[in-house]
């Protein structure tokens, strides 16, 4: 069975389970050792059809993951979006109710909402983190990934300053093989002249995957973005048919503060698994003998 089809089996699929048997054995003898005794079976198939269930780039995705978290506490340790609320209530960030045609979920990020004078950086970035971790869950964007819409109509000097190297290096890490998603597409519109130095700190960190995905449209970009978008998918501020970006914003801040319950779980969590049980990651001996096969 090949990858495109094993992404399509649901998570309790008994042909799932060599891999997952195969992953949690090899991240729990990785060095240095997890943290935690176990892993539950969803939290690792998030990164097995991230990585179309190729063992190797799974785990090292994994222990990517449980190293970022690690070493950038500044981050993931508060995932909080009430305490954000005031930065979201400005419509600065939505994911779109409808998936677009390919099945990607689609985020937009409006920067010019952002006042440096209110929030840093680093909160700004919380807020991607808590919608990755929400979106993340979904078995269908596990399957089909995410496009991000970065609005930078407004960016100035002083966003400019709140973008340091380590920063840069961080967003980069999980925009490339950190995070247990797909990043199918990364469209800039409105992009000024002095948003280059920034986005030249953190190209050198992605992917060439990743840097051929990101597509810059400039002012003109209501029709551009109609040859990746489908015209029912985005907001009428976007060349699209949807709905206004306002309230598309509004409502994903509610479905973020809706969320904050599991959010905090997931900041204070060793690893970030909140699902794991002991009945969950019981494994038994035949299973645990067993290794993936070819399909």
């Amino acid at each position: 069975m090949n990858a495109s089809e094993l992404t399509e089996l649901p998570d309790d699929s008994e042909q799932l389970r060599p891999y997952v048997v195969s992953l949690r054995r090899a991240a729990l003898q990785a060095d240095p050792p997890s943290a935690v005794g176990t892993f539950s079976d969803g939290f690792l198939i998030r990164f097995l059809r991230a990585r179309d269930f190729d063992l190797p780039l799974s785990l090292k995705l994994l222990l990517n993951y449980l190293h970022w978290r690690r070493e950038s506490p500044e981050i993931s340790t508060c995932l909080s979006p009430s305490s954000v609320f005031s930065l979201l209530r400005t419509s600065y960030h939505a994911v779109l109710p409808q998936r677009d045609p390919s099945g990607s979920r689609v985020l937009i990020y409006r920067i010019g909402q952002w006042n440096p004078k209110d929030w840093s950086a680093f909160q700004v970035f919380r807020v991607s983190l808590m919608t990755s971790e929400i979106l993340s869950r979904e078995t269908e964007t596990q399957r089909r990934g995410v496009k991000a819409i970065f609005d930078l109509k407004g960016w100035s000097l002083s966003h400019a300053l709140q973008i340091n190297p380590s920063l840069a290096r961080k967003i980069s890490s999980v925009l490339s093989d950190s995070f247990p998603l797909k990043v199918r597409g990364i469209h800039l519109v409105n992009e000024p002249i002095f948003f280059r130095p920034v986005l030249a700190m953190i190209r050198p960190f992605l992917p060439d995957k990743i840097k051929q995905r990101v597509h810059m449209h400039g002012t003109d970009f209501h029709h551009s973005l109609c040859d990746f978008f489908s015209a029912d998918v985005l907001p009428l501020e976007y060349g699209g048919e949807g709905l206004g970006i306002e309230e598309v914003c509004q409502a994903w801040t509610q479905e973020l503060l809706q969320s904050e319950n599991l959010l905090n779980q997931i900041a204070s969590h060793p690893t970030g698994d909140t699902s794991t049980s002991t009945v969950d990651s019981l494994i038994s001996e035949e299973n645990e003998t067993k290794k993936p096969t070819e399909g």
